[in-house]
């Protein structure tokens, strides 16, 4: 047992002793091994001009914890490039991208916010869904401005019941006339009407 952890601690080291600058770490990017990827991804967090390649590699990464490391790395940078490719990944088939990219962008909430506007817009109801998801985390001050926005305007009643369930627990009364309408605009769906209310009484603490 211990003869064979030398060995798989001394292949390690070797790999360990690729090139470790920029175009090093770019290249062991696309390396078959996934622990190679996995170090590189790691130590590329260190270059803000990685995050393209980073983003490339993110949305063909088929190793979840290579995938994990790269969204660690993306995180570390958190400049423009790396929230939009995050953003882009929402739009994936892959559920397991889509929902790190979910929870990634949950933690880059002083950045993400600035992109909200576009996400609440967006022609995808997915993507508004996973917008009011991300909302959840969000340390701004136009958050409920947002979820009153969808539901009084949102067609989808699948939109608009994600954003009842979050202004049920941070809405304040200025949501109220919003919810009212709501339940009038879908008045034919006891998922909306149940939803409301619960919103409203919690919000009048009732």
């Amino acid at each position: 047992m211990g003869l064979v952890k030398r060995k798989e601690e001394k292949k390690e080291g070797e790999r360990r002793k690729r090139k470790r600058d920029f175009s090093g770490l770019l290249e062991g990017l696309s390396d078959p091994d996934p622990m190679v990827r996995r170090w590189c991804a790691r130590d590329l967090a260190q270059y803000i001009e990685a995050s393209p390649f980073l983003v490339q590699q993110l949305k063909k990464e088929s190793n979840k914890s290579v995938r994990e490391v790269i969204i660690t790395s993306l995180i570390k940078i958190g400049d423009r490039t790396a929230v939009e490719g995050l953003i882009e990944c929402l739009r994936s088939d892959d559920a397991h991208l889509r929902n790190s990219a979910i929870e990634a962008l949950k933690e880059m909430p002083d950045k993400v916010s600035r992109f909200m506007e576009d996400l609440i817009r967006d022609p995808d109801p997915d993507i508004r869904i996973f917008a009011v998801n991300i909302m959840e985390s969000l340390r701004d001050r136009n958050v409920e401005d947002w979820l009153i926005r969808i539901i009084e305007n949102d067609s989808h009643i699948n939109v608009c019941g994600a954003a009842i369930d979050l202004l049920a627990e941070l809405g304040t009364e200025k949501a109220l006339p919003s919810l009212e309408k709501v339940k009038k605009r879908f008045s034919e769906s006891p998922y909306i009407q149940f939803a409301a209310e619960m919103a409203i009484s919690r919000i009048r603490g009732s």
